[in-house]
Parts: C-alpha cells; structure tokens; sequence
C-alpha cells in the first residue's frame, strides 16, 4: 500500500525523459534507495517500490524486466526472477517478501516521487 503522505512532501527525482520507456531506475530518496519505473512512451506512467530484492538480499529491482502477468504490471527481479506488482509492492510469488511502494506522478516533464 502506499504511505499516507500530504501533497506537499513530493520529490522531483528525473526527467521523464531520463528513463527509457518500459524500464527502470534507482534513485536516492531521503537515503533509501527506490525503483522508478516508467511504463509507455507517449503517455507515460510512473510506478516507485523498494530497490532492494528481500529474496536474493540485493538492490536490483531497477535493473528487472517490466511485464505484466494478467492485469498487473510487474517487474521481474534479475535474481531469482520473483515478480513484484509495482502498484503494490507485492511480491507475486512469496507475498511476505513484499516491499514498499510509493505515490509517484509525472509532473513538469519530471518524474516526482512522495517518500
């Protein structure tokens, strides 16, 4: 679930246009590392979990493949290869593994993220 946030608190990370379609990327928020996630090319969306893969113990999950697996869009972790909605954070395969999401939005031509 995302965190309950005030509207105020919001953190311009990059450009849109600083991630290429349908990938992904690490950014530094607040000293947490997040995956930012930009889903389609003209209309973009934006998505931002936990960076850190509490499977394999790594901060991978910028560098995952994005899919989707029914109506969720996921990104698989480049380790052990376990899906993780980045709507939720959940992690498809063994939910207690789940990590945080957050509110994320394209705003300006930049991508701003609610810690």
């Amino acid at each position: 679930m995302h965190r309950d946030l005030q509207l105020d608190n919001w953190i311009a990370v990059c450009g849109i246009d600083e991630i290429v379609p349908d990938t992904g990327v690490c950014a530094l928020l607040n000293g947490r590392q997040v995956a930012v996630f930009r889903i389609g090319a003209e209309e973009p969306r934006v998505f931002a979990i936990d960076n850190f893969d509490p499977n394999a113990q790594a901060a991978v999950l910028s560098r995952g493949l994005v899919g989707s697996i029914g109506e969720r869009i996921v990104v698989a972790s480049p380790i052990y290869k376990q899906h993780f909605d980045l709507g939720s954070g959940e992690c498809l395969e063994a939910p207690q593994h789940s990590v945080a999401s957050y509110p994320a939005r394209v705003e300006g031509g930049k991508v701003w993220i609610a810690p």
